[in-house]
């Protein structure tokens, strides 16, 4: 199980917002060399040389958006919903669940610790108040011509590493070609259409496209963190290391405890402090990082004053865990804070490479016994919606019928689709929530008799004898009171699922090379779906060890449907193209959708002071600050018997 789920968290990461969960899950979890070929070619010429010739007109913007023009101008001093005035200073603590043993989030390798993004800087800045858009951040313009060709960007002259030495377009283009070469899979995937990068001069990095179709590539490659190649010169970048590194972030790496906790501090002449995008954000002067292996003694921690915030992620705890002296004292604080950000898909995820979940009906017949509604009601204090897309919460999902354009997408794969996908609306099994399943159950029977399998001594066998039995493997025990209740439900009808829970260093290892039957995975999900659907559903995806396509999907289909919605020439399109492949991927029922959420749920020691209001599709936990009168009277108040 990867992100945040109901009662677990898997690697790491930041909400996914718009951005892809690739940045996302690399800049929050975390170090580079071995040139080779692709390195020394992106370094490029030391005197500045035209930009690509392709004779059409250039504009210099301080943004980008894939819905218009951003709506910030130019000379925006801040973002509107941060304080730009707050204070800086104090000590901040926050869990981290599993371990780490290393601080270099960029490649396959290792389990890279919470909060590295911190050190680095990206050329561009997303913005958590308005969808789909970013501004020059490390960059200090960007140039983009009509024809989408190339994009470059323009470096502020300030910028410096922590070193002191000016951060250059070198070290931009070496970053590109290094992480191409020997970084992460997923990386391949993210940027497979950016051709080359080529410094020109010490300020100016052009990206060159192979193709001009896909609309979002100038904006992605503008999430990339930049590394700094002198340092990494010398050193192994394939390899996990724990040799702190340098940034040119607001936080550098104090010390640490591997594996065990992580302290940054503030970075006192960093470079960045005063740009509009920095402004009234990164306001602690430490940032420490408690890891726990286990979410109830995270959780008891933060009861102790141990931690300083929490994201509360199980409804249980939420509803029945929050009423202890702290919280009576109104010491701690609560608040739920509705968001409007794409949720994605969490569910029970079916491995496609074993082959007892290679006919659609036997995964659709899998998927008829979750009895979301009982769950809701008797687990989920019903706090939960039903997922009901990839692309929850969003314009992005599918509904009724297919018809006009979207009917035009799919209308050339009709008899390599499932008939149902034109003639019904994908709808979720409902149940009446008392726990008797049975209408479901007689239709899940059903299928598993027209796919081959047939009840013997109570056990769902096919023709040869085989059972119908598989793992569902956990990282989170916790997860354990969704993935029981649904074992049995699945035993009813003769099939055996064994949950098993393993320790996050393992599952990961384990999920990396797709040695798993089902699993609960979350697949973030962004407002503009661009070049990581490659990575979710691509049929080269599901070869490569590490890839995002755990599910192992390997369809013609899917990966036509894939390149239209990378490709899309404008927004209307993109939304008509991606229902268009949410609909392919829920009638092949290559999941059994979860649950979601559109409110955060959230505790912290009153000690903090927050922003006028909260951005709209994020937390906004980086805008807070150390409130020095709540403080002192938090601390009074601990010294005080209750």
């Amino acid at each position: 199980m990867r992100g945040e789920v109901e009662g677990g968290a898997g690697k790491p990461h930041l909400p996914a917002m718009f951005r892809r969960d690739l940045l996302a899950t690399a800049l929050t979890t975390a170090a580079l060399p071995g040139l080779g070929s692709r390195a020394a070619l992106a370094q490029g010429a030391a005197t500045p040389s035209p930009a690509p010739a392709s004779g059409a007109a250039v504009r210099r913007v301080h943004g980008l958006s894939l819905l218009g023009d951003p709506s910030l101008p130019p000379d925006f001093a801040h973002w509107p919903w941060v304080n730009p005035e707050a204070p800086k200073g104090g000590e901040m603590v926050r869990t981290a669940l599993g371990s780490y043993d290393s601080f270099n989030p960029f490649i396959l390798r290792g389990t890279s610790a919470v909060g590295i993004g911190l050190l680095y800087e990206t050329l561009l800045m997303d913005s958590s108040d308005e969808a789909s858009a970013a501004y020059a951040h490390l960059a200090k313009l960007v140039e983009v011509p009509a024809d989408n060709r190339w994009v470059a960007f323009e470096l502020r002259e300030e910028a410096r590493w922590h070193d002191g030495r000016p951060l250059t377009a070198a070290d931009v283009a070496w970053t590109f070609a290094t992480i191409m070469e020997k970084g992460h899979p997923r990386f391949r995937a993210y940027w497979a259409d950016v051709a080359e990068a080529v410094a020109e001069g010490e300020r100016r990095v052009v990206f060159r496209f192979r193709n001009a179709d896909n609309r979002e590539l100038a904006q992605i490659i503008g999430q990339m963190p930049v590394l700094p190649k002198h340092w990494w010169e010398g050193r192994d970048f394939a390899q996990p290391s724990l040799e702190v590194p340098l940034g040119s972030g607001p936080y550098k790496v104090e010390r640490f405890e591997a594996g065990r906790s992580m302290v940054l501090s503030r970075v006192k002449d960093y470079w960045g402090r005063d740009l509009p995008t920095m402004k009234g954000l990164q306001n602690f002067d430490v940032q420490r990082f408690e890891y726990f292996r286990d979410p109830t003694v995270a959780f008891e921690g933060f009861k102790a004053g141990q931690i300083d915030f929490r994201q509360e992620n199980i409804a249980r705890s939420w509803a029945t865990a929050y009423d202890f002296p702290a919280v009576q004292r109104g010491l701690v604080k609560r608040d739920e804070l509705h968001h409007e950000m794409p949720v994605g898909m969490q569910c029970f995820a079916m491995n496609l490479r074993r082959p007892i979940f290679a006919d659609r009906r036997t995964r659709e017949a899998l998927g008829l016994v979750f009895d979301f509604e009982w769950m809701n009601a008797n687990l989920f204090y019903n706090s939960y919606k039903r997922a009901y897309s990839y692309f929850n919460n969003t314009e992005l999902a599918c509904s009724g019928l297919p018809e006009g354009r979207e009917l035009e997408i799919l209308q050339p794969y009709r008899d390599r689709l499932p008939a149902e996908l034109f003639t019904q609306p994908f709808k979720m099994p409902v149940t009446d929530g008392s726990g008797n399943n049975r209408d479901n159950q007689r239709r899940a029977l059903d299928l598993l008799r027209q796919a081959g399998w047939v009840v013997r001594d109570r056990q769902m066998v096919n023709a040869q004898g085989q059972k119908l039995s598989f793992e569902i493997l956990l990282s989170d025990a916790t997860l354990e009171r969704v993935a029981l209740p649904y074992a049995q439900s699945l035993q009813r009808l003769g099939v055996e699922a064994n949950v098993r829970t393993i320790d996050l260093a393992q599952y990961q290892v384990r999920m990396d090379h797709f040695d798993y039957d089902m699993t609960v995975e979350l697949f973030g999900q962004s407002l503009s779906p661009g070049s990581e659907q490659r990575d979710f559903w691509g049929s080269a995806a599901a070869k490569h060890d590490g890839s995002r396509n755990t599910l192992g999907v390997a369809d013609p289909v899917v990966d036509a449907l894939v390149e239209l919605v990378v490709n899309a020439p404008d927004r209307k399109e993109l939304v008509t193209r991606t229902h268009a492949l949410d609909r392919v991927l829920l009638w092949n029922f290559y999941t059994v959708p979860h649950y979601f959420s559109d409110t955060f749920r959230i505790a912290w020691w009153d000690r903090f002071g927050r922003p006028p209001r909260n951005p709209r599709y994020n937390i906004g936990f980086e805008g807070w600050w150390i409130d020095p009168a709540r403080d002192r009277a938090l601390a009074e108040a601990r010294r005080s018997p209750a």
